[in-house]
């Protein structure tokens, strides 16, 4: 397997001859998308979402009814191979099994708007690896990786190292974080590396382009 980080929140994992992209959005570079067999976005917020990159690739894409209504508003031609999914709801991608999770985004602040967003469990082989979009909201199973989100304006450092305590995945792989400096990622860093390998579990802050 080959997992890509393609700029904050954005995966590419590639297993089995199959490439599933995840929340390609205002910060992923173009090319992430290239070659996709299917694309999942876990909410509409435009660092996770942006109508060109679907339309970039002809791959079916997966999502929320909330995401799903702003692409048959913004880019119709996409609308057409795009699938509705629910909560709870089990789906094949391109042939790699997932499974939506979840139904909120985290609370930003109480007098902002409230958002759906759907994390996304995604079997791959003998590996489980987990993306919770915004929300800090675990899968409610064990996984192999998790796509921990680093830096948010809805959650606090400490909330964050016991999201990937509570959740237990061995490999923990950064995302979410364009909005730290470089400074401000490594103070983070430390504070996971303070915490995580005293249970066995790994942290792993990828460059853009960068695999794991």
């Amino acid at each position: 397997m080959r997992i890509t980080k393609f700029g904050h929140a954005c995966v590419r994992i590639e297993h089995d001859g199959t490439t599933l992209v995840i929340d390609p959005g205002m910060f992923t570079q173009p090319e992430a998308v290239d070659g996709a067999d299917a694309v999942l976005i876990t909410h509409e917020h435009a660092d996770h979402y942006q109508p060109d990159l679907l339309a970039r690739t002809d791959a079916p894409v997966f999502t929320i009814e909330a995401v799903a209504a702003k692409i048959r508003e913004e880019a119709p031609g996409v609308a057409e191979r795009t699938t509705v999914v629910a909560p709870g709801q089990s789906f094949e991608a391109s042939g790699l099994p997932v499974t939506a999770v979840n139904e909120k985004h985290a609370v930003i602040h109480p007098e902002f708007p409230t958002f759906d967003n759907s994390g996304y469990l995604v079997t791959a082989g003998d590996t489980t690896l987990f993306h919770p979009g915004d929300a800090l909201d675990g899968p409610g199973r064990g996984v192999d990786i998790l796509f921990l989100p680093v830096s948010a304006p809805w959650a606090r450092a400490s909330e964050l190292v016991d999201f990937a305590r509570a959740v237990k995945a061995p490999t923990n792989l950064a995302i979410h974080d364009r909005i730290y400096s470089d400074a401000g990622s490594a103070v983070f860093d430390g504070h996971l590396n303070a915490f995580l390998p005293k249970e066995g579990l790994t942290y792993h802050r990828l460059k853009d382009g960068e695999d794991l």
